[in-house]
């Protein structure tokens, strides 16, 4: 199972492929025919917050476009339980405080998912061994 970290997804669903290394997308693509990718709905405020900031440019309201990019066979929404809101909090070693990232590496964690990032801090993060990442720069 694949949890797609935010920037992965917007890239996916805005077809900039260029951006993660060229074995990403069939990975995403063979986890979808089974069902298996999943998104965070903290990924969907992560949108909606740099798309409010201007840091990122849709070609449609964010709230279209976000209904769209849900839309994507073999996708998954996933929720926020109180079981991975207080993980987030709680989450062994080192890592930063951002809490996007602290909440979908809880998540991950608790689902068994393996992060699709470029993030370098989340990467560090899995060579500790408290969750697993697939690297999307190689």
């Amino acid at each position: 199972m694949l949890l797609l970290d935010t920037h992965i997804w917007y890239w996916y669903v805005q077809a900039d492929a260029a951006r993660f290394s060229r074995r990403i997308q069939p990975l995403i693509e063979r986890a979808a025919l089974r069902d298996e990718v999943a998104v965070s709905v903290i990924s969907v405020w992560e949108i909606a917050q740099l798309e409010a900031a201007n840091r990122i440019d849709l070609e449609m309201d964010v709230r279209a476009w976000a209904a769209r990019a849900l839309t994507f066979p073999g996708l998954r929404l996933t929720t926020l339980p109180p079981s991975v809101a207080i993980e987030s909090a709680r989450l062994p070693g080192e890592i930063h405080r951002d809490p996007a990232d602290r909440i979908l590496i809880a998540t991950a964690r608790l689902s068994a998912m393996s992060i699709v990032t470029s993030d370098e801090r989340i990467l560090n993060y899995a060579t500790q061994g408290h969750v697993r990442a697939v690297d999307a720069r190689r």
